[in-house]
């Protein structure tokens, strides 16, 4: 499954380096894919440099170039089933960020303490 998953992710991520010429989608990044056991689905996570705006306008854009992945990913594959992709923002990384500036902080104000 692993496999399956980072075949999909590089072809996706080629794609959209390659063969779209969107603006919004010059600062997307496929982080990872997730497929369902039967291979028919998969969750494609993707992050974006910018704003809540940057994110918005990354998401439209794979929206509209949904049928062109979902064709590049059925021509470099071979699989019985090409899997229905889904597009969601990858958020880990943010969220990361933030227990990163938690703890900063946390051990900081423990320093602070300590003198």
């Amino acid at each position: 499954m692993r496999r399956v998953n980072e075949v999909l992710r590089q072809v996706i991520s080629d794609a959209i380096t390659n063969d779209l010429s969107d603006p919004r989608l010059e600062m997307a990044t496929v982080t990872s894919v997730d497929t369902t056991p039967d291979l028919r689905h998969a969750k494609v996570y993707f992050t974006v440099l910018g704003d809540e705006q940057a994110k918005a306008e990354a998401s439209k854009g794979l929206k509209r170039a949904h049928s062109l992945l979902q064709g590049k990913v059925a021509a470099e594959t071979r699989m019985k089933h090409t899997p229905t992709l889904v597009f969601e923002y990858d958020d880990s990384i943010e969220s990361g960020m933030r227990i990163d500036a938690l703890l900063a902080e946390g051990e900081a104000s423990g320093r602070e303490e300590e003198e």
